[in-house]
C-alpha cells in the first residue's frame, strides 16, 4: 500500500485516469473538451502533479462514461496493488 503520502494518491489517480482515457481511445485534448477542462490540467493530473477536485472527478467520470464512484474504486484498487 502507498501509505498516507498524498502524492502517491495523486499518482494512483493519474495512472487510473490515463488508463481509462487510453482504453476509451481518446486524447488528453478530447477528454479535456468533454470534461470542460484544460488539456494541460489533464496532463498534470495524469502525471500525479495535480489532484482533481470533487467537481473535476465528476466531470472526468462523466466524460469517460463511468460513475464517479467507479473511478474512485479503481483508484482504491490501484493503491492497494502497491
Amino acid at each position: 500500500m502507498l501509505g498516507n503520502n498524498k502524492n502517491s494518491y495523486a499518482c494512483a489517480f493519474g495512472k487510473v485516469l490515463r488508463s481509462l482515457r487510453v482504453k476509451a481511445g481518446i486524447s488528453q485534448e478530447e477528454l479535456a473538451l468533454d470534461a470542460e477542462m484544460q488539456r494541460n490540467y489533464i496532463s498534470l493530473i495524469e502525471l500525479g502533479k495535480n489532484q482533481p477536485t470533487v467537481t473535476s472527478i465528476f466531470k472526468l467520470a462523466n466524460a469517460l462514461n463511468i460513475a464517479p464512484s467507479k473511478l474512485i474504486k479503481l483508484v482504491e484498487e490501484e493503491i492497494s496493488s502497491f
